[in-house]
């Protein structure tokens, strides 16, 4: 009766709220991906479910203990990210999980390993204008979505608030402008009708508007090919290939992406389909994953090039030209 007793005390001292790590790293590979928390004094498996939002029994079992013997401490536990508790939706907000970057990694690699989330996203959360990786950086690859830890403060969650306030500030305008219509009926109102200026201002004004949104699709792909022209002098230091190619899938926009087994990253190559004699410039961004799917190929292009080349097969016959 008495240890009943004690150990009601007990659990009701290490009920209290449990912080996560300030640091979330994550660990393992798709699809069994956690984090690693250090057992403090005072928690167990209730209360770090509610630090990282997954069910005790789950947390227990992921460490392979009974939950009625208990944590002890100073233990590393494995915190498995699950749907329930991990995110990596364009608009996840929580705390953030990194990796740490490894040598020659590269940013197409961090996807594939993390679930394939898309490049867009991990670009978007890191503030990333290209696509290269520093060795021991830390990137951002998805947020912990759990009570406890959404709690503090992260990045995401602020750049949610700076897109937010604008469309508030927008709404908070339309209001602003609906009061004045009453005066329009007043002399002074009518005497800026007359003034014709303003409506000739505004004409020019829309115009430039639309024509710089267009050219920003084909300026990012004819960059491409201007740099193929300097890799290979204009073509006359090119090597050529031919072979089946397929897709993969990509969300960039105006710029097409390649994995290739032989050209270095960052070359552009001239990819053509002889069908029809349309062709595209493409980024090579990693290699060809060694799979039984993609035996044979000679490259794999993003899927916005398969419009670009006239085709919609799942494998197409195409010919390569790159650097030397």
């Amino acid at each position: 009766m008495v240890k009943s007793i004690l150990s009601i005390v007990l659990f009701g001292f290490s009920a209290g709220a449990v912080q996560a790590q300030d640091t979330l790293q994550v660990q393992g590979t798709s699809p069994a991906l956690y984090i690693s928390h250090v057992v403090k004094k005072g928690e167990n498996f209730y209360s770090l479910s509610r630090a990282y939002g997954l069910p005790p029994k789950e947390i227990a079992a992921a460490n392979k203990v009974n939950m009625e013997q208990g944590l002890q401490l100073g233990r590393s536990i494995h915190i498995p990210l699950t749907a329930a508790n991990f995110s990596q939706k364009a608009g996840a907000a929580g705390k953030p999980v990194y990796h740490k970057v490894t040598d020659k990694e590269t940013l197409y690699r961090v996807s594939v390993n993390y679930n394939k989330v898309p490049l867009d996203n991990i670009r978007q959360w890191n503030n990333f204008s290209g696509d290269g990786l520093k060795k021991d950086s830390y990137v951002i690859i998805g947020y912990m979505k759990a009570a406890g830890v959404a709690s503090e403060p992260a990045p995401k969650v602020e750049k949610v608030k700076e897109k937010a306030l604008p469309v508030k500030e927008a709404a908070e305008t339309t209001v602003t402008l609906s009061p004045p219509p009453p005066p329009p009926a007043k002399d002074p109102v009518k005497k800026e009708p007359e003034t014709h200026p303003v409506a000739e201002e505004t004409t020019p004004a829309p115009a430039p508007a639309p024509a710089a949104a267009k050219p920003a699709a084909a300026n990012s792909s004819a960059d491409f090919e201007q740099l193929y022209d300097q890799q290979t002098n204009s073509g006359k230091k090119a090597d050529t290939e031919k072979g089946p190619g397929t897709w993969f899938k990509s969300n960039a926009v105006g710029k097409y992406y390649a994995l290739h087994n032989t050209a270095p990253r960052g070359t552009i190559i001239k990819v053509t389909n002889p069908l029809n004699g349309k062709s595209v410039y493409a980024k090579v961004l990693d290699v060809i994953p060694q799979m039984k799917a993609n035996a044979g190929l000679i490259i794999k292009l993003s899927d916005s090039a398969m419009q670009a080349l006239g085709s919609n097969e799942s494998r197409f016959y195409c010919e390569l030209s790159y650097e030397k």
